[in-house]
Parts: structure tokens; sequence; C-alpha cells
């Protein structure tokens, strides 16, 4: 009896697995017509249907948005991007965003946790994203955006245009000798100009600088006033109104992100403002020239599309620029202030 019941048991094990073997056919047909792939499969859900079939329609790359603060420019750069790649890619693309909110350190956080998910490329937007990627990866595709000059956020000497390895990107830098020439067609009669940026942000830095030097070409008396951080902007901003005939502010983060400040000052004081950027202009600035963050978002998304179906090498893309410069005031505070604008400059889109 015992001997028969041995006999059925094992008869009953081989119909089962001989059935489990059934059933694992089907897994194996989606790799066999993606030999071209690339990427391995990944271990988890591999034996479902449903894992399946993503890899069976093509390859879905894993994007990290990383943007270090809110505000207008930023995020017009992160929604240009995203929509460039989702019009080259479609549903062949996804995204995880995160926002440093102006932390530093969180910025290198992201960029960990990017690294750690083995995202397939990184979208760093403003300087010190690019520089915690650069710090947290040599492997993963990192471009940069809204970065003003890339050999000094990366400390390159005699930058060439291309930073090679696994990083490109675009860059959000307008002409400076034209800023200039913007403050001095509408301020001729200035004397002193105060340029007041992040004493945090590499590029602010090399901006004023650059500025300053075509200034005092112009013949201003210039003096930068730096601060720290947010905490330190109104004390800052306080001096510049009271020691300055015109102030400059270049395209910088945290100016931009605490503009209301600045125009707090600066408005009451009958001090007007040139602007780096269009945002900036838009809450403190009487004019600026700038370019549309939104559009060089959606070069750098392009750019994205071709590294990561393998049209193009990172290594040797060189950094993109913005092609288009407008001259743009803002109504508001130009009559405010008495300020008197040419014909050829045009008026912001001020919130309602």
């Amino acid at each position: 009896m015992k001997k028969c019941i041995a006999m059925m048991l094992a008869l009953a094990l081989t119909l089962s697995m001989a059935a489990c073997g059934g059933k694992e056919e089907p897994t194996a047909a989606p790799a066999a017509s993606e030999a071209g792939d690339e990427k391995p499969e990944e271990a988890s859900g591999a034996e479902t249907e449903e894992a399946q079939e993503p890899a069976a329609e093509g390859e879905v790359y894993r994007v990290g948005v990383a943007q270090l603060v809110q505000h207008e420019a930023l995020d017009a750069a992160t929604q240009g991007f995203k929509d460039a790649l989702k019009e080259a890619l479609g549903d062949q693309v996804t995204f995880e965003e995160q926002n440093a909110s102006n932390d530093i350190p969180t910025c290198a956080t992201i960029i960990n946790t990017f690294v750690a998910d083995d995202v397939d490329l990184i979208l760093a937007n403003a300087t010190p994203v690019l520089q915690a990627a650069a710090a947290g990866t040599a492997d993963i595709p990192i471009l940069g955006t809204s970065v003003t000059e890339y050999g000094v956020a990366l400390q390159i000497s005699d930058f060439g245009g291309t930073v090679g390895g696994n990083i490109s990107g675009t860059s959000d830098l307008a002409p400076l000798d034209q800023q200039a020439a913007m403050l001095n067609e509408l301020f001729p009669d200035a004397k002193n100009v105060g340029l007041i940026y992040c004493s945090a942000e590499a590029n602010s830095q090399y901006q004023v600088d650059t500025v300053q030097g075509f200034l005092e070409e112009l013949g201003y008396t210039c003096k930068q006033y730096s601060f720290a951080d947010s905490n330190d902007l109104a004390s800052v901003a306080t001096m510049a109104a009271e020691e300055s005939d015109v102030i400059y502010v270049p395209t910088d983060n945290t100016v931009a992100s605490n503009a209301e400040i600045i125009n707090n000052i600066c408005e009451p004081a009958k001090i007007p403002v040139i602007a780096g950027e269009e945002g900036i202009c838009r809450v403190c600035g009487v004019a600026t020239l700038s370019i549309s963050y939104y559009d060089l978002g959606v070069a750098t998304g392009k750019m994205a599309a071709k590294i990561l179906t393998g049209e193009a090498d990172i290594s040797t893309m060189p950094i993109e620029y913005a092609a288009e410069f407008t001259k743009k005031y803002n109504p508001v505070l130009c009559e405010s202030l008495g300020v008197e604008i040419p014909s050829d400059y045009e008026a912001v889109e001020l919130a309602e």
C-alpha cells in the first residue's frame, strides 16, 4: 500500500513540473526578440507578463531630474527638457524629479539617490546641482542646464567648450558685454553701479567680475555687494541702494528666489536694477537682455534623446548656448522710476 501511494505522489510531482515548464516558455520569447537591447534585463519582475510589456515595446529610459530651487527660469528649463524628451521618445522615457529647495547639501543627496537607482541619465538644473552630479558619478550621463559657465562651475582651466567624460549640457550665459551696454544705454549719466550677487554661486561671481570689467571700460565706478544666503540679502541690498545710482544683478538662483526683497528696497529708493534674466526682471528689474529658459530646456532634451538612443556620445558633445537674446523691460517699474525705454525693447509679461 505504501509503495502504491509513493508511486502516485511521484506521478503527481512529475505532472506538476511539466505544467510549470510549460508556463516558462512565453517569458523567454520577448528576450529572444530583443537581442539588440544593450541594457541587461533586471531580475526583479522578470517572471510576470506585465513586467515584460515595456521591454517588448522598446526600452524604457529612466531620467533623474534634479533642480536646485523652484523659480520661473529653472521651472521653464525643466519643462522644456521634459517636453522635448517626451516628443522624441514618448512613453519610452520616465522622470524622477527632485528639488533641493536651494539647499546645497541636498543636491548631493538627490544625486546619490539617482545613482543608487541606476537612472539612465541625470539632468542637473543649475550650477550647484551640476557640481554635485559631477562629484557623484563618472558613469551616468549628466546634462547640465541653466549653468552659466561650465569651466568655472567644474574648475576646468582653459575650457574649450567640451567638458568630456560623462558631462555636457546647455549654458544660459547671455552676452555680458551687451548687458553692460544696455545699462549704459539706459543710464548714461549714472556714475556708481552696485553689483549684487550670492557668493555661494561660482557662476554669479564670474558674471559680476566680467560685467564689472565692461562697465569700468564705459567709465562707471563699480562695487560688488555679495551675500552668503537669503538671510543677508536685505541688509546687503539696502547698502547697495544707498551707495549706487544703478544696480546690476546677474543670473543668480538665490536672487531669483528672493527678487521681491530687492524690489522692496530698490523701488522705494528709486534705484533701478538691470537684471541678468527675465524672471528677475519681472520682479525687481527695469530691463534685461534675456534668453528663453524653456527653449534652453528643449535644446537640452534633444541632446538627452540622442544620448539615450546611442545617436551621440556625450563625451564629444560641446556645450550649447542660446541662439537668441531679447531686450526686455518691466513696464510697471519703468513707469514707477521714470525710466524711458527705447522702442526696440519688448515688455515682459507680468503676473496678474
